[in-house]
């Protein structure tokens, strides 16, 4: 059931069950979580990635398996980033990754981005699960020579200061990245409480995230949290940034593996006015 249609620009939200509003209490936490799912398969060495590669483009019962036990993980969280879900194609047995995780989470809504088809071989995509319906999500193609990156922009009220949040996944080229960083910097740039997750492929001390960070109101991490690869995390590439108007109480990286990278979490503190109604199922 689609439960709302943004412009034309946007993307659409999707509801996976019915849902009952709850009263939003005076102060909120929400927990966060973004999360690289290679389109479900796991890789526990650099090896696999040569030894396992035709995996990666052929549909099992692993990779479902794999979903599987992320999906139980997904109730502990408000708003879940995906990068690198399948949107449906053969690798993933034409599953949309996105949908099957909120519906198999009970997670009331969920909106997918896809980026980069491949024939009917690889069909990647973002994907935002979330316990609160948001007013609006916007799709935004981000700049690159070769084209398939993208950033979903969800908004949590029409009001402005109505929480936003941003879910990336970019390049691996330091050249492409500064650009879609400076895009998405540009984008944000007229919103006060702001989040920003996702696989940034580069860690918070970069030039090109230095730049990001003196373009908007993000807040480079006072300690970053390594997430890759997963088997023995060594790199923070992946970011749950928060704007200077919101507060951070924790950010941890699960120790699950489920994807080459280890999914990370934070909890972050609203005030009232900012804090979007959740929902829970009718059971």
């Amino acid at each position: 059931m689609i439960v709302h249609h943004a412009p034309s620009s946007s993307a659409s939200m999707t509801s996976a069950a019915k849902a009952l509003p709850d009263k939003a209490p005076a102060e909120r936490r929400l927990r966060l979580l973004s999360c690289n799912i290679l389109a479900g398969a796991s890789v526990q060495r650099y090896s696999e990635y040569v030894t396992r590669s035709i995996n990666a483009v052929l549909p099992g019962r692993s990779k479902l398996e794999n979903l599987d036990r992320l999906a139980e993980v997904l109730p502990q969280f408000d708003v879940i980033g995906l990068q690198e879900a399948d949107a449906g194609s053969l690798r993933s047995g034409f599953l949309n990754q996105t949908r099957y995780l909120a519906e198999a989470s009970g997670l009331p809504f969920w909106s997918h981005q896809p980026n980069r088809p491949m024939a009917r071989l690889a069909h990647s995509a973002n994907g935002l699960i979330s316990r609160m319906e948001p007013h609006s999500v916007y799709d935004y193609p981000l700049p690159s020579r070769i084209p398939g990156r993208g950033a979903l922009l969800v908004r949590y009220g029409a009001e402005a200061e109505a929480l936003t949040v941003m879910i990336a996944h970019l390049s691996l080229s330091a050249q492409a990245r500064a650009r879609q960083l400076a895009f998405i910097a540009e984008v944000l740039h007229g919103y006060r409480n702001v989040v920003l997750m996702g696989d940034l492929n580069t860690e918070a001390h970069s030039a090109e995230m230095r730049h990001l960070f003196a373009r908007c109101s993000l807040q480079p991490p006072e300690q970053p949290t390594p997430t890759f690869p997963s088997w023995k995390p060594r790199r923070a590439l992946d970011h749950i940034l928060l704007s200077e108007s919101l507060t951070l109480e924790r950010v941890w990286a699960l120790p699950q593996a489920f994807s080459d990278h280890l999914p990370l979490a934070a909890e972050i503190r609203l005030a009232a006015p900012l804090a979007p109604r959740a929902h829970r199922l009718r059971r």
